[in-house]
């Protein structure tokens, strides 16, 4: 298991109340990666901490925001339009180390990023778990949020995730599979693919992208 690198946290006033963001700093870091958490949980997400481990070892800088929502202890999330001012508010947080930053999240925090990355001067998004329509629904799409952002998306989602299997995402905005994984990423264990093998392949895949972004950055 890989060693969770120095971590600090830091509260940012927003029109929501204070948001938490919760810093994973590397060494001679090249970018910033901010991560949103997804509306049915928080920063303690399986996928959320597995980037948070892995990444600050290859000079990626991990900010784990949580939403005024959660730090206020409720628990029902609300409206899209609240979270992305509350992300707006705290944007100058994750660009305050003078770094790139690719925004992202997990479920509904890839939705906010997705809504905001351009505007906000984000260089690329990650979608983890990325809801592309709500269970049962495939006619409420909302592929266009991902086609949208005019940057670099990533969309790593699982391989029976019912907000949206891989198969389901339109041209464009296909997603790299993660076998066996549900909308938070576990396997069931008849699976071919272990959770530690599920997590490395979030791990690996979103390395290796981001290794590519700083290239051309």
């Amino acid at each position: 298991m890989t060693t969770l690198p120095t971590k600090n946290t830091e509260d940012v006033p927003t029109p929501a109340g204070p948001a938490r963001v919760h810093w994973y700093r590397a060494p001679d870091a090249r970018l910033v990666l901010a991560l949103g958490h997804g509306a049915g949980g928080g920063v303690e997400a399986r996928d959320l901490q597995a980037l948070a481990a892995a990444l600050p070892h290859e000079g990626v800088a991990v900010a784990l925001v949580e939403q005024p929502w959660r730090v206020a202890g409720r628990k029902v999330a609300p409206a899209p339009k609240a979270l992305d001012e509350a992300w707006r508010a705290l944007w100058p947080a994750l660009a305050g180390p003078g770094l790139p930053v690719v925004a992202g999240g997990r479920s509904a925090g890839a939705r906010v990023a997705c809504r905001t990355a351009a505007e906000l001067g984000a260089v690329a998004v990650l979608a983890l778990s990325f809801p592309l329509h709500p269970p049962g629904r495939p006619e409420k799409s909302r592929a266009d949020e991902l086609a949208g952002t005019g940057l670099p998306v990533l969309v790593v989602q699982g391989g029976r995730d019912p907000f949206g299997r891989p198969e389901e995402f339109p041209p464009g905005t296909a997603p790299v599979e993660v076998p066996g994984g549900d909308h938070g990423f576990a396997v069931p264990k008849k699976a071919g693919t272990t959770q530690e093998e599920a997590l490395s392949v979030i791990t690996d895949t979103v390395g290796t992208w981001l290794r590519g972004l700083g290239e051309g950055i």
